[in-house]
């Protein structure tokens, strides 16, 4: 009888400890967002939104996806030229 309450016990605490990590994993992407990228130039009159996302455990590589005015999605290629001018800019308007 000892072994099973001590069995029934443990389970408890790994279901518990399971759902602890699904929290703090949960809204995390843990792969990089960005498949393909666009190099050809896009006027930034057409951007709405800019996300960086530093490459880290998610994913190897830094990600650049913009937002257009009509909604769509673009991951932008961080090495065109175009995009680390625009990119710099971002950086060196932001309030430090």
């Amino acid at each position: 009888m000892a072994a099973e309450s001590s069995q029934r016990r443990f389970l408890l605490l790994a279901v518990f400890a399971l759902s602890i990590f699904a929290n703090l994993c949960e809204g995390q992407e843990l792969r990089c967002q960005c498949i393909q990228t666009h190099s050809d130039l896009i006027s930034p009159k057409f951007i709405k939104h800019v996300q960086l996302i530093p490459e880290g455990v998610h994913c190897s590589r830094k990600e650049i996806i913009v937002t257009l005015e009509d909604g769509k999605l673009i991951c932008l290629d961080p090495n065109a030229e175009w995009v680390m001018i625009i990119i710099k800019k971002i950086i060196n308007s932001a309030p430090n």
